[in-house]
């Protein structure tokens, strides 16, 4: 089957990232998949990488996001490419989708990734612009959790029985030679005998790093934990200042900067902490999973629908002294981080391994094809 997915553009991003990964599994499941963007992919990482792929990408090159043309621009891309279905991602994409789909008369589906709380008035306007162009076009909604799904569920009043909880997967990580995570380590100056907890994250407001902080200022010298926080954003250099201002950078707490190599450095960690406030569907958490990390996680979005006792502890959002707790607690004990080390492989395989996801997409794009 042919399906084309659409997205507002090919920068860095969790959306954006979860094509990358399914074009690498994609044909194993009789998907034949290609990719639009709205907007211009010249010097966008996501878009070489699905080339390398082998997958179709196209680009509408429109200088808004909410350029009028889009739609009957996207149709002649669509009937070009002789696609069975069209599958959009996040508002304004779904947008120029409907339209599309609605003048060719193909079969959409929508993936919803963000729960848009929060926003003002314009961003209000957007979000129901988007909704209702879902709700007339988009045969099956898929939620990346189930909170989400209940989210949208209670703006929307659209039939429950066509919005679907299909929760992200991510791939599994390659086995890396024994020196590796002695490499790794060396690489940050993160001792061999030290607990390496590790975060990844964008820089930015919500994304609960002042906790994480204030949880390593406040937990005792020993067992001596390095916090490595991976990634880059608008609050690296403030982050960077509060971490100096609390005597931990360099020291206790590591900002490496953004690596594309997550897998490789979560395979040198001993835990994963994801303090977010606000979380659809943690995909670090996921990624921490597949690693065999034991997760500290606070207890928002999805997140709880992802980590279970026996692999994870969850806190709750904005509480530094309950995340130092738990991050203390696991670092301290060894036994218990290594049987949930066994435990998080096995949930992640059986639950959010990449092919696993691709499986139930592909079922669902059976089913709505079906129907017509």
């Amino acid at each position: 089957m042919k399906v084309c997915h659409v997205i507002h553009d090919l920068r860095r991003g969790g959306a954006e990232h979860l094509l990358v990964d399914l074009a690498g599994v994609a044909a194993g499941y009789g998907i034949e998949m290609s990719v639009v963007s709205l907007m211009p992919t010249a010097g966008h990482g996501y878009a070489d990488a699905l080339r390398r792929a082998g997958v179709e990408v196209r680009s509408l090159g429109l200088r808004s996001r909410w350029d009028p043309r889009a739609g009957s621009e996207l149709a002649d891309v669509l009937r070009e490419l002789g696609s069975d279905l069209v599958h959009s991602h996040m508002k304004h994409a779904d947008l120029v989708a409907a339209r599309a789909a609605t003048t060719l008369d193909l079969p959409m589906v929508s993936s919803l990734h963000v729960m848009e709380d929060g926003v003002g008035g314009l961003g209000r306007f957007k979000r129901r612009l988007a909704m209702r162009a879902r709700d007339r076009s988009a045969v099956r909604i898929l939620a990346v959790s189930g909170a989400l799904r209940e989210w949208y569920l209670g703006l929307s009043g659209r039939d429950p029985s066509t919005v679907l909880v299909l929760h992200n997967g991510v791939p599994a990580p390659p086995d890396y030679p024994p020196g590796h995570r002695a490499a790794v380590r060396a690489s940050l100056g993160v001792p061999d005998d030290s607990v390496m907890a590790v975060t990844v994250v964008i820089l930015r407001p919500g994304k609960g790093v002042d906790d994480l902080l204030a949880a390593a200022a406040a937990l005792p010298p020993e067992p001596d934990i390095r916090f490595v926080i991976a990634g880059s954003g608008p609050e690296e250099n403030r982050l960077r200042s509060e971490a100096g201002r609390l005597g931990l950078l360099g020291e206790r707490v590591l900002f490496p900067g953004f690596t594309e190599d997550v897998a490789g450095l979560l395979a040198a960690a001993d835990l994963l902490v994801h303090p977010s406030h606000a979380d659809a569907l943690a995909t670090a958490v996921i990624h921490g999973m597949a690693a065999g990390l034991p997760v500290v996680a606070t207890d928002v979005g999805g997140t709880g629908e992802i980590v279970e006792p026996g692999h994870g502890v969850l806190v709750p959002a904005g509480d530094p002294e309950a995340l130092g707790a738990a991050i203390g607690e696991l670092a301290g004990d060894p036994p218990r981080r290594q049987a949930m080390s066994e435990t998080a492989r096995e949930r992640f395989a059986a639950e959010f391994d990449i092919r696993v996801w691709a499986g139930r997409l592909r079922d669902v794009y059976q089913e709505v094809l079906s129907e017509r």
